[in-house]
Protein backbone atom coordinates (compact mmCIF):
# COMPACT_ATOMS: atom_id res chain seq x y z
CA UNK A 1 0.00 0.00 0.00
CA UNK A 2 0.74 3.64 -0.55
CA UNK A 3 1.51 6.05 1.91
CA UNK A 4 -0.90 8.68 2.08
CA UNK A 5 0.39 12.05 1.95
CA UNK A 6 -2.02 14.62 4.05
CA UNK A 7 -0.94 17.68 2.38
CA UNK A 8 -0.13 15.96 -1.26
CA UNK A 9 -2.49 17.23 -4.33
CA UNK A 10 -2.64 14.55 -7.56
CA UNK A 11 -3.35 16.43 -10.57
CA UNK A 12 -5.87 14.52 -12.91
CA UNK A 13 -5.62 15.13 -16.61
CA UNK A 14 -6.66 11.62 -17.84
CA UNK A 15 -9.86 11.76 -19.59
CA UNK A 16 -11.28 8.24 -17.90
CA UNK A 17 -10.19 9.24 -14.13
CA UNK A 18 -11.85 12.37 -14.76
CA UNK A 19 -14.99 10.96 -16.02
CA UNK A 20 -14.52 8.31 -13.39
CA UNK A 21 -14.91 11.37 -10.89
CA UNK A 22 -17.64 12.92 -12.32
CA UNK A 23 -20.38 11.66 -10.37
CA UNK A 24 -21.36 13.38 -7.24
CA UNK A 25 -21.24 10.36 -5.18
CA UNK A 26 -17.42 10.00 -5.94
CA UNK A 27 -16.95 13.31 -5.30
CA UNK A 28 -18.42 13.60 -2.15
CA UNK A 29 -16.88 9.94 -1.00
CA UNK A 30 -12.98 12.08 -1.72
CA UNK A 31 -14.14 14.65 -0.14
CA UNK A 32 -15.36 12.63 2.94
CA UNK A 33 -11.93 10.75 2.98
CA UNK A 34 -9.89 13.41 2.02
CA UNK A 35 -10.97 14.89 5.07
CA UNK A 36 -10.24 11.74 7.47
CA UNK A 37 -7.04 10.69 8.50
CA UNK A 38 -8.59 7.04 9.75
CA UNK A 39 -10.56 6.16 6.16
CA UNK A 40 -13.91 5.13 5.96
CA UNK A 41 -15.93 2.25 5.49
CA UNK A 42 -18.45 1.44 2.37
CA UNK A 43 -20.89 1.71 5.19
CA UNK A 44 -19.95 4.75 6.65
CA UNK A 45 -19.82 6.19 3.58
CA UNK A 46 -23.21 5.19 2.49
CA UNK A 47 -24.42 7.43 4.73
CA UNK A 48 -22.77 10.37 3.89
CA UNK A 49 -23.55 10.22 -0.11
CA UNK A 50 -27.42 8.28 0.62
CA UNK A 51 -26.70 4.92 -1.08
CA UNK A 52 -26.60 1.44 -0.39
CA UNK A 53 -23.33 -0.15 0.71
CA UNK A 54 -23.21 -1.99 -1.95
CA UNK A 55 -23.84 1.25 -4.13
CA UNK A 56 -20.99 2.71 -2.07
CA UNK A 57 -18.90 -0.25 -2.58
CA UNK A 58 -19.10 -0.27 -6.54
CA UNK A 59 -17.88 3.67 -6.55
CA UNK A 60 -14.87 2.84 -3.94
CA UNK A 61 -14.15 -0.03 -6.38
CA UNK A 62 -14.26 2.35 -9.44
CA UNK A 63 -12.37 5.18 -7.83
CA UNK A 64 -9.46 2.26 -6.73
CA UNK A 65 -9.10 1.17 -10.05
CA UNK A 66 -7.76 4.90 -11.19
CA UNK A 67 -5.30 4.65 -8.00
CA UNK A 68 -7.50 7.29 -6.12
CA UNK A 69 -8.58 5.62 -3.67
CA UNK A 70 -6.83 1.79 -1.94
CA UNK A 71 -7.90 -0.24 0.51
CA UNK A 72 -6.67 1.03 4.17
CA UNK A 73 -5.13 -1.17 7.60
CA UNK A 74 -7.72 -2.78 9.23
CA UNK A 75 -9.27 -0.96 12.60
CA UNK A 76 -9.34 -4.07 14.56
CA UNK A 77 -12.27 -5.42 13.12
CA UNK A 78 -10.95 -8.30 10.71
CA UNK A 79 -15.19 -8.25 8.71
CA UNK A 80 -15.06 -4.21 7.99
CA UNK A 81 -13.11 -3.09 4.72
CA UNK A 82 -11.49 0.57 5.29
CA UNK A 83 -10.86 2.43 2.45
CA UNK A 84 -8.44 5.71 2.19
CA UNK A 85 -7.39 8.41 -0.15
CA UNK A 86 -3.77 8.20 -1.48
CA UNK A 87 -3.56 11.50 -1.59
CA UNK A 88 -5.30 14.64 0.14
CA UNK A 89 -6.95 16.71 -3.05
CA UNK A 90 -6.86 16.47 -6.05
CA UNK A 91 -7.00 18.67 -8.96
CA UNK A 92 -8.33 18.17 -12.88
CA UNK A 93 -6.61 19.81 -15.89
CA UNK A 94 -6.98 18.32 -19.15
CA UNK A 95 -4.46 20.87 -20.05
CA UNK A 96 -4.41 23.56 -22.92
CA UNK A 97 -3.62 21.40 -25.73
CA UNK A 98 -6.49 18.88 -24.84
CA UNK A 99 -8.79 17.23 -27.25
CA UNK A 100 -12.61 17.48 -27.04
CA UNK A 101 -12.59 14.21 -25.13
CA UNK A 102 -10.45 15.58 -22.42
CA UNK A 103 -12.16 19.13 -22.30
CA UNK A 104 -15.78 16.89 -22.07
CA UNK A 105 -14.41 15.02 -19.05
CA UNK A 106 -12.48 18.35 -17.52
CA UNK A 107 -16.13 20.05 -18.19
CA UNK A 108 -18.04 17.19 -16.64
CA UNK A 109 -15.84 17.11 -13.07
CA UNK A 110 -16.25 20.96 -13.11
CA UNK A 111 -20.27 20.80 -13.29
CA UNK A 112 -20.41 18.05 -11.14
CA UNK A 113 -17.96 19.57 -8.69
CA UNK A 114 -20.38 23.41 -9.25
CA UNK A 115 -23.63 20.96 -8.67
CA UNK A 116 -22.45 20.44 -5.32
CA UNK A 117 -21.35 23.48 -4.03
CA UNK A 118 -24.32 25.09 -5.57
CA UNK A 119 -26.55 22.49 -3.62
CA UNK A 120 -24.68 23.19 0.14
CA UNK A 121 -25.48 26.91 -0.29
CA UNK A 122 -29.70 26.06 -1.45
CA UNK A 123 -29.33 23.71 1.80
CA UNK A 124 -27.90 26.52 4.04
CA UNK A 125 -30.27 29.20 2.84
CA UNK A 126 -33.44 26.58 3.46
CA UNK A 127 -32.23 25.51 7.05
CA UNK A 128 -29.98 29.00 7.86
CA UNK A 129 -33.52 30.46 9.92
CA UNK A 130 -33.06 27.63 11.87
CA UNK A 131 -29.04 28.28 12.90
CA UNK A 132 -27.66 29.51 15.78
CA UNK A 133 -27.14 33.03 15.93
CA UNK A 134 -23.63 32.29 16.58
CA UNK A 135 -23.02 30.71 13.28
CA UNK A 136 -26.14 32.57 11.36
CA UNK A 137 -24.45 35.59 11.93
CA UNK A 138 -20.25 34.22 10.48
CA UNK A 139 -21.90 32.51 7.41
CA UNK A 140 -20.54 35.13 4.08
CA UNK A 141 -22.06 35.20 0.83
CA UNK A 142 -19.50 37.20 -1.39
CA UNK A 143 -19.05 37.89 -4.81
CA UNK A 144 -16.15 40.14 -5.45
CA UNK A 145 -14.95 41.45 -9.17
CA UNK A 146 -10.93 42.07 -8.59
CA UNK A 147 -8.85 43.41 -11.51
CA UNK A 148 -5.66 41.97 -11.18
CA UNK A 149 -2.62 40.81 -13.56
CA UNK A 150 -2.09 37.02 -13.71
CA UNK A 151 0.86 37.48 -11.76
CA UNK A 152 -1.49 39.10 -8.26
CA UNK A 153 -3.98 36.59 -8.84
CA UNK A 154 -1.34 33.95 -8.36
CA UNK A 155 0.13 35.71 -5.53
CA UNK A 156 -4.10 36.20 -4.32
CA UNK A 157 -5.25 32.17 -4.72
CA UNK A 158 -1.58 31.16 -2.50
CA UNK A 159 -2.77 33.60 -0.22
CA UNK A 160 -5.91 32.42 0.40
CA UNK A 161 -5.02 28.88 0.34
CA UNK A 162 -2.43 29.47 2.79
CA UNK A 163 -4.93 30.67 4.65
CA UNK A 164 -7.06 28.25 4.58
CA UNK A 165 -4.91 25.51 4.88
CA UNK A 166 -4.39 25.10 8.99
CA UNK A 167 -8.20 24.12 9.47
CA UNK A 168 -8.36 21.63 7.11
CA UNK A 169 -10.30 18.72 8.84
CA UNK A 170 -7.40 16.34 8.49
CA UNK A 171 -4.97 18.74 10.29
CA UNK A 172 -7.46 19.21 12.97
CA UNK A 173 -9.36 15.65 13.15
CA UNK A 174 -7.50 14.31 16.53
CA UNK A 175 -7.99 17.36 18.48
CA UNK A 176 -11.11 19.70 17.35
CA UNK A 177 -12.00 22.96 19.18
CA UNK A 178 -15.39 22.80 21.02
CA UNK A 179 -18.22 23.63 18.84
CA UNK A 180 -16.05 23.05 15.93
CA UNK A 181 -17.95 22.32 12.22
CA UNK A 182 -17.58 21.58 9.14
CA UNK A 183 -17.61 24.30 6.66
CA UNK A 184 -17.66 24.81 2.98
CA UNK A 185 -15.58 27.32 1.55
CA UNK A 186 -16.16 27.93 -1.85
CA UNK A 187 -13.10 29.54 -3.71
CA UNK A 188 -12.89 30.22 -7.28
CA UNK A 189 -11.44 32.58 -9.05
CA UNK A 190 -11.99 33.09 -13.07
CA UNK A 191 -10.90 35.74 -15.15
CA UNK A 192 -14.15 37.45 -16.89
CA UNK A 193 -13.73 38.11 -20.68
Amino acid sequence: MTEARPDARRMISDPQVMRALAHPARIAIMEYLSSRESGGTATELAEIVGLSPSATSYHLRALAKFGLVEAAPSRGDARERVWRVLTAGWMVDAGREAGPAARAAEQAVVEAHALRGMERIRDWSRRAADEPAEWYDKALFNDSLLLLTAEELAELNEAVLALLRPYHPRRRQGDPPPGARTVAVHYRTVPLA
